[in-house]
């Protein structure tokens, strides 16, 4: 495989054909995001990755499913992203199912009529990056678009019938926003109303803007009461139909798994036990990203 830079999927990819057709990620703004610092975005030749296609093909037979990595596979066109569809089904008939990260801004570029497509096509599952439902935090943090865009955005995937999963930021506010960040985010999660929704706790890393702003004091970081106390915040905020909620992340204190709605009051009861003290939260040693 031609990997380039940091590869980065989502926690249940771990076990997928990890198929890299862009490098970076075409906003890469975002404040609290280092994984792409430093590299230059790109769509990789194709020829790249046909070759690539080909050696799955003889060294993946046991993977049943894939990943199309880095963080911006949908922004290439719907000229192009069908004919990589179709080369995988052709030469890897054994995989069920194509995963990939998406945007607000890349969704944009594609019709519901061409997320239908690229569904038939073998694309079941779409990552999406929402980190918080408040146009504050998300114009501070510079994310791309606001929560209009991003229930706009995630409904077309739904409406595709493609499964969506959603990250969330806890403590992406700090302190003094956290009760909004929190509420917001429970509205458009509800509007939005994903299969699943994945929530993770701030750990700031060097090689980002809001590093600066820690050090320097005008960003303060949720201690690990104040990241319970939005999660409980976050979850009382959100409805959803049929959907998995979890914060089961390395980065979380709490690790938790709701099914939604059925298990909501329990997790609410586990969470304000935790903030009580009454269960044991996981050392800031054994939390990572």
């Amino acid at each position: 495989m031609h990997y380039e830079g940091n590869i980065i999927r989502p926690p249940s990819e771990a076990n997928s054909i990890l198929l890299q057709v862009t490098v970076g990620c075409s906003h890469n703004k975002c404040t609290f995001c280092g994984a792409y610092k430093g590299e230059r975005f790109k769509i990789k030749p194709h020829e790249v990755i046909m070759e690539d296609i080909a050696f799955a093909s003889q060294y993946c037979r046991q993977q049943r499913r894939l990943f199309l990595c880095d963080g911006d596979a949908m922004i290439i066109s719907q000229k192009k992203l069908p004919g990589i569809f179709k080369e995988i089904k052709k030469q890897l008939p054994w995989v069920n199912r194509v995963g990939t990260y998406a945007n607000a801004k890349s969704l944009k570029r594609k019709s519901l009529e061409e997320l239908k497509e690229l569904k038939e096509l073998g694309l079941g599952i779409v990552y999406m990056g929402l980190e918080s439902g408040d146009d504050e935090t998300l114009a501070r943090v510079l994310k791309k678009g606001n929560a209009n865009d991003m229930i706009e955005q995630g409904r077309k995937v739904r409406e595709a019938g493609i499964k969506l999963s959603i990250t969330v930021l806890l403590g992406l506010a700090g302190p003094d926003r956290s009760f909004v960040h929190a509420r917001e985010t429970g509205k458009v999660l509800s509007a939005i109303d994903p299969e699943y929704v994945g929530a993770l706790s701030l750990m700031i890393t060097p090689n980002t803007p809001l590093y600066q702003e820690w050090r320097d004091g005008s960003f303060q970081l949720l201690d690990s009461k104040g990241m319970l106390i939005e999660l409980g915040t976050m979850i009382a905020h959100t409805e959803l139909s049929r959907g998995l909620f979890f914060a089961n992340h390395a980065s979380n204190y709490l690790p938790i798994k709701a099914r939604m709605p059925k298990d909501k009051d329990e997790v609410m009861r586990t969470i304000e036990e935790a903030i009580e003290g009454k269960i044991p939260l996981k050392p800031e040693m054994y939390r990572a990203l």
